[in-house]
C-alpha cells in the first residue's frame, strides 16, 4: 500500500469534506449538554455513527473512485492528443535545445518530415536560429518561407513548475529554467501574395529636373537649341513610357512622372541609365546635359508621395546634381552622383542670400556662429566672415568654439583685446547656451549636419537659423533654418562667405586678419588652389587680397609643427595599397601632436602624390572616435564611400567619424566597402 497514489489539490478537499463536517457536528453538540444532556448525548452517538460509516464508504469506493478518476484522465488526454495531431494548423513542441520532440499530422505534411523526426527545428528553417529562439520574450513571432509557401510563425513557452502547472510533477525537467516551446505555423502566402501585388499597384511619383538646361543651350550655336531640347525629352520619354509611364511636362526643365511602383525595382536594378543617355547627347554643346530625379513613396496619400518626392529632388540638387534620390518616408537611397557639379558662373544667388541675410540680421539683437566640432580654418575663416558682417550692422555676435586646435590657434591669436576685439568674442557651448534666447540668430557654417556642430542644442533654442555650407547634403540636415545657402559647387564656406559680404553692404571694410583667415580658408581646402578650384574661387581671393590679405603672413599661420609633420610622415610611410589603387593608412595619435584629424587629413592629400593611388583613406583615432579622411582627384567619387559608413563630403573630398569600434576594425569595413562597391559597380578601378 507504500505505492498506492493518494488524491491531491481540489479533488481531495471534496472527497474529505464528508469526514470534515463530523468536527462541525462535534462543535455543534457542545451547547446542547448545558440544555438536555439527553438530547446532546443522541446528537454525540449521530455524529460518531455518521463519522463511521462515512469513512467506512470512503475505504470502500476509494480504489473505485480512483480507477474512474484515472479513466477519465486518460481518455481526456487521449482525445486531447487526437485534437492536436488533427489540428489544421502545422504544430510541433520543441525542447529548449530546439530540439523537435513532437509534430501534428499536418506540420509533418507541410515540412515533409516523418514524426520520428527529431533534430533541431533549424535543420528545417534555417532562418529559425537559436538567437531568434533564445530572446527573453515568452512569445515571439516572425516570418518563415519553406518551399515557395510564406508562413507566420509563432513560438510559446512553456514553463513547468510547481505554481504555474497542474500536473508539474508528471514531467521532471532537469533545471528550473528549462522549457518547452510550442510552434504553430500560419499560412500567409496568399495575404502575402495580395499584399505585394497591392504594392506594386501603388503609384510613385517622380520629379526631373535638368541640372544644367541654360549652361548646356549656352554652348551651342542658337538654331540647334530646340534640337537639344527635343533630344532630351525624346530621350526621357522613351525611357519612362517603357515603364507604363505618365509623363507630363511642367517647365521648359522640369517633368513630372507617375508610374507603378512594381517598375521601381526594375529602375533600381538598371541603376537609372537615364542618366548616362542623356549625358551622351551630342549637338555641338560642349557641356553634357545632366539629370537630377527624385521619387517619393508613400502609402498614405498621393499628395504626401508628391511632397516627398519634392524633398527628394531639393536633396538630390543640394548634392549637386546628376543623381536619383529615392526617399520612403524616413528611408532615402541614393544612386548616381558620380559627375562633378558645373560651377555657376551668376553671382545673382549669392547677392539674393546676402540681402536676406542682412534682412535678418537687422531684426535680431544676437547672433551666434558656429562651425562644426575640432574646428578646422574653413569653418574658422567663415565664422569671422560672419562675425564681421554682424559688427557692420552693429550687433553683438559670438562665435561658439569649445576646442582649438594647433594650426587653428595661430590664427585665433589674431583676435585677442590687445587687437581691438572683445573679450568675449569667442565663447564654449556652456556659456552660449545661458546667453542665447528665442530671438537670437545662430548662423552654421562649414557643416549641414546638425550632430556635427559645436553645440547641437543651441540649434533647439532659436527659430532663427542660417546654414552657409559647401557639403553635399545628406538625409540629416539641419531642419526649419530661416536662410540655407549649400552650394556643393563651391570650394569651401569661405568661398561663399567671401561672396557674400561683398554684396552684404557697401560700407563693408575687412581687416588684414580677417581678410587672412578667411583666405586661408578657401586655401587649406582647395590644397593651395589644386582642387575644386573655379573662377569665382580665384574672384573671391582676390577681393580678399583687395581687402589686405597677404599670401606670405597666411603660410606662416599655416606651418606645422614638428611633431605634427612626423605623424604625417609615419601615415604616408605606412600607407598600404589595397587593390592596387586604395591608400590606406592610420595616423598615429601621440600625445604630442594636439590635432592628430588635421594631420590625418593632411596625410589624406600627400597619398594622392603617389602613382597609381585614385584615392587615399587614413584612420585617426580622437576622442574615442575613429576619424577617417578621404582624398581622391578626379576618378573615383569618396563621398559615395563615406556615406556608406556614415559620412559625407564632396566627391574628391569626404569623411566619416566611426562610434564603438578599433582602427582595425575601421580599417577592415572600408575595404569591405570597397570591395562591396567594385562588385556592385558603384566605383570603377
Amino acid at each position: 500500500m507504500k505505492n498506492e497514489k493518494k488524491f491531491k489539490g481540489q479533488l481531495k478537499n471534496y472527497m474529505c469534506w464528508p469526514l470534515l463536517l463530523t468536527i462541525l457536528i462535534a462543535l455543534m453538540n457542545v451547547p446542547l449538554y448545558y440544555f438536555d444532556k439527553k438530547a446532546g448525548f443522541c446528537v454525540s452517538i449521530f455524529a460518531v455513527s455518521y463519522f463511521i460509516i462515512v469513512l467506512v464508504i470512503y475505504m470502500m469506493n476509494r480504489s473505485g473512485i480512483r480507477s474512474e478518476v484515472i479513466n477519465f484522465a486518460t481518455q481526456y488526454g487521449t482525445v486531447q492528443k487526437k485534437l492536436l495531431d488533427e489540428f489544421q494548423i502545422p504544430y510541433a513542441l520543441l525542447d529548449y535545445n530546439s530540439k523537435i520532440l513532437w509534430m501534428n499530422r499536418e506540420f509533418s505534411e507541410v515540412t515533409e518530415k516523418d514524426k520520428r523526426y527529431h533534430k533541431s527545428i533549424t535543420t528545417i528553417f534555417p532562418s529559425i536560429t537559436r538567437e531568434i529562439l533564445d530572446k527573453e520574450e515568452s512569445s515571439s513571432s516572425f516570418q518563415v518561407e519553406w518551399k515557395e509557401r510564406v508562413y507566420h510563425a509563432r513560438v510559446d513557452r512553456l514553463y513547468f513548475d510547481d505554481e504555474n502547472a497542474e500536473g508539474g510533477d508528471m514531467l521532471e525537467l532537469e533545471a528550473k529554467d528549462q522549457y518547452l516551446m510550442a510552434l504553430y505555423l500560419f499560412d500567409e502566402t496568399e495575404l502575402h501574395h495580395y499584399i505585394q501585388e497591392n504594392q506594386e499597384l501603388q503609384l510613385v511619383s517622380a520629379l526631373i529636373y535638368i541640372d544644367n538646361y541654360e549652361e548646356a543651350l549656352d554652348s551651342i550655336e542658337e538654331v540647334k537649341r530646340s534640337l537639344l531640347v527635343a533630344l532630351i525629352d525624346r530621350k526621357v520619354s522613351k525611357y519612362f513610357s517603357e515603364k507604363d509611364s505618365i509623363i507630363k511636362k511642367l517647365e521648359k526643365d522640369k517633368y513630372f512622372v507617375v508610374f507603378r511602383h512594381k517598375y521601381l525595382d526594375q529602375l533600381i536594378k538598371d541603376k537609372f541609365s537615364i542618366l548616362e543617355e542623356v549625358k551622351t547627347i551630342k549637338v555641338g554643346n560642349e557641356m553634357a546635359v545632366t539629370l537630377s530625379i527624385g521619387i517619393g513613396i508613400s502609402t498614405s496619400s498621393y499628395s504626401q508621395k508628391y511632397e516627398y518626392s519634392r524633398m527628394a529632388i531639393d536633396l538630390a540638387l543640394g548634392r549637386g546634381g546628376d543623381q536619383v534620390v529615392v526617399k520612403e518616408g524616413e528611408k532615402i537611397s541614393y544612386f548616381g552622383g558620380k559627375s562633378r557639379q558645373v560651377e555657376k558662373m551668376t553671382r545673382v544667388k549669392a547677392r539674393v542670400k546676402a540681402h536676406a541675410l542682412r534682412e535678418i540680421f537687422e531684426s535680431r539683437e544676437q547672433i551666434f556662429i558656429m562651425g562644426h566640432s575640432i574646428s578646422d580654418m574653413d569653418a574658422f575663416g567663415a565664422a569671422i566672415g560672419m562675425y564681421c558682417a554682424a559688427q557692420v550692422m552693429g550687433k553683438k555676435a559670438y562665435i561658439v568654439l569649445n576646442e582649438v586646435t594647433s594650426s587653428l590657434r595661430p590664427m585665433k591669436e589674431c583676435f585677442t583685446e590687445e587687437k581691438g576685439y572683445p573679450e568675449d568674442m569667442f565663447i564654449e557651448s556652456e556659456e552660449a547656451m545661458e546667453l542665447v534666447n528665442y530671438r537670437s540668430v545662430v548662423v552654421v557654417v562649414d557643416t549641414n549636419r546638425p550632430n556635427y556642430t559645436e553645440c547641437p542644442e543651441l540649434l533647439g533654442r532659436t527659430r532663427n537659423i542660417v546654414v552657409f555650407d559647401h557639403h553635399r547634403q545628406s538625409s540629416e540636415v539641419i531642419e526649419n533654418a530661416v536662410l540655407s545657402y549649400i552650394e556643393s559647387y563651391a570650394s569651401s564656406t569661405c568661398e561663399m562667405v567671401a561672396e557674400v559680404l561683398q554684396y552684404f553692404d557697401e560700407n563693408i571694410h575687412l581687416k588684414p586678419n580677417e581678410a587672412d583667415s578667411i583666405y586661408a580658408g578657401i586655401l587649406i581646402d582647395t590644397n593651395n588652389f589644386m582642387t575644386k578650384t573655379g573662377v569665382r574661387t580665384f574672384e573671391a581671393a582676390a577681393y580678399l587680397r583687395r581687402c589686405g590679405a597677404e599670401v606670405t603672413r597666411v603660410r606662416k599661420l599655416l606651418r606645422d609643427d614638428m611633431a605634427a609633420y612626423k605623424a604625417r610622415a609615419e601615415a604616408v610611410r605606412h600607407a598600404q595599397v589595397y587593390r592596387g589603387a586604395f591608400a590606406i593608412s592610420i595616423c598615429p595619435a601621440d600625445s604630442n601632436v594636439e590635432s592628430p584629424t588635421i594631420a590625418g587629413a593632411q596625410a589624406a592629400n600627400e597619398l594622392l602624390n603617389i602613382v597609381g593611388i585614385k584615392a587615399s583613406f587614413v584612420l585617426t583615432e580622437y576622442n574615442e572616435k575613429i576619424y577617417i579622411s578621404s582624398r581622391s582627384i578626379d576618378e573615383i567619387n569618396v563621398q559615395l564611400i563615406m556615406e556608406r559608413l556614415g559620412g559625407g563630403g564632396h566627391l574628391n573630398v569626404a569623411g566619416a567619424q566611426l562610434k564603438d569600434c578599433t582602427v582595425e576594425e575601421a580599417k577592415r569595413r572600408i575595404q569591405e566597402t570597397l570591395d562591396q562597391m567594385l562588385e556592385e559597380g558603384d566605383i570603377e578601378v
